[in-house]
């Protein structure tokens, strides 16, 4: 079978996705003025970044500590055991700000923006009129009016200002001078602590903090991408202070053991996070993807693809998705994946038949002692203890050429010590898929 033109059935989607085996195919990252650098670019290059990706037109550090040492799996320990900072500034900041900033946002989001107090911050999507996964941001209300929209990786400032283009809303629309860094890890509350104040032990979880760092001023979220305990710092005027602010997190950092890593996907793959543009998109319904929590029957107030979502959410309780494919956790064999996927790797439903559906975000689980992953199949083949079969490149393979045996299990695939809205719904018995 040829795995370069894959047989898997994409019918429902305008835009497939590109399942072409291809491999690594390396190439050298061209650095010019057309991709943007982030106030802390320069910064990541001095604290060892030797790779990067573009996200959100802007270059992400992806990489500090170099295969041959160790690599991502030596990030993740300090990240599991110590505390570590990262360069998020892609997280770009869209502010909405105006007498109708609640009506507006309430209007573009699938959950109820009347019910986020100032000061607190929600993981939200938008989706497109079809109900498609436009974004999915931390949304921090910073006052009653005033909200920013911490992106993921599309341009969702410029559809906002086009639904508002007429003014029916009596807000402003814009990107602002602020730029994240994530504060992830076991320490990270105690170097939380010295750097802001006692304060940050009582941050809760979503909660926000005005406060200074090396005096420049921030607001702190207790947030993150990992589901380790973890903090989010927002530099305002972040052009002017991203050095004195970065350099005060490395000196309070030192007696924590603080490491500078790359975002650790490792680890929020194994919190069941998901990734824009990696494991769904503007064509994934939500209820494909465990995110039909986010769509909440009792939210009486329009918004954008309400009507199309409700339509989907009856087909799907009907037992009709209208969708082929649904994300699924899968546990699998081969030898530890210990880096980034260059590829949407194949998955089948027996070991000799072409492929049924792909891998989205995969890497090894040192706590399991297994390859885990998120992929799509098939509806059919997608209730717990399915046994499917992933076709890994050779590198990984336990023999080169065979696919290796996979088992769909829950996501997460381990407790998180900042439960999202999901595990929490999860824990209390409701149905958080539908």
């Amino acid at each position: 079978m040829s795995f370069n033109l894959p047989s898997v059935n994409q019918d429902d989607r305008k835009v497939p996705i590109n399942l072409r085996q291809s491999g690594p195919t390396p190439v050298e990252m061209l650095i010019y003025t057309r991709i943007r650098k982030s106030p802390y670019w320069q910064l990541s290059h001095e604290a060892g970044c030797w790779r990067a990706s573009v996200y959100n037109r802007t270059y992400h550090p992806r990489g500090y500590v170099r295969p041959e040492d160790g690599g991502a799996m030596v990030e993740y320990q300090s990240l599991v055991n110590d505390v570590t900072l990262w360069n998020v500034a892609v997280e770009r900041q869209i502010q909405v700000k105006g007498p109708d900033a609640e009506a507006f946002v309430d209007y573009v989001i699938t959950r109820d923006a009347t019910r986020i107090p100032p000061m607190r911050a929600r993981y939200v999507i938008l989706c497109n009129e079809a109900g498609g996964i436009l974004n999915d941001p931390v949304l921090l209300r910073i006052a009653e009016d005033e909200f920013w929209f911490s992106l993921s990786d599309s341009d969702i400032m410029f559809w906002l200002q086009g639904v508002n283009v007429g003014r029916r809303f009596d807000v402003e629309i814009n990107e602002i001078d602020v730029a994240p860094v994530q504060i992830q890890g076991p320490k990270s509350v105690d170097l939380m602590a010295d750097l802001v104040g006692a304060a940050a032990r009582d941050i809760p979880p979503y909660g926000l903090l005005s406060a200074a760092v090396g005096g420049c001023d921030v607001i702190v979220s207790q947030t993150g991408f990992t589901g380790e305990k973890g903090y989010e710092i927002y530099l305002r005027d972040a052009t002017l202070h991203a050095e004195t602010m970065w350099n005060a997190v490395l000196e309070a950092g030192k007696k924590h053991n603080l490491a500078v890593i790359a975002p650790a996907h490792h680890r929020r793959i194994a919190a069941g996070i998901l990734s824009w543009g990696q494991d769904m998109d503007f064509e994934t319904l939500p209820f494909q993807v465990n995110l039909g929590y986010q769509v909440p029957r009792q939210k009486t107030a329009d918004y954008i693809g309400k009507q199309a979502l409700e339509v989907a959410r009856s087909a799907v309780e009907a037992g009709s998705p209208p969708y082929s494919q649904t994300l699924v956790g899968l546990k699998f064999g081969g030898k530890p994946i210990d880096d980034y996927a260059p590829d949407f790797w194949l998955i089948g439903e027996t070991a000799q038949d072409d492929p049924v559906g792909y891998v989205t975000s995969p890497w090894y689980s040192p706590e399991l002692s297994s390859n885990i992953a998120m992929g799509f199949v098939p509806v059919p083949l997608s209730a717990l203890g399915t046994e499917l079969w992933v076709h890994l490149p050779e590198q990984y393979a336990e023999t080169a050429g065979e696919p290796v045996r996979a088992e769909v299990v829950e996501m997460p695939f381990r407790p998180s010590v900042n439960p999202n809205q999901r595990e929490i719904l999860k824990s209390q018995g409701l149905d958080a898929a539908v």
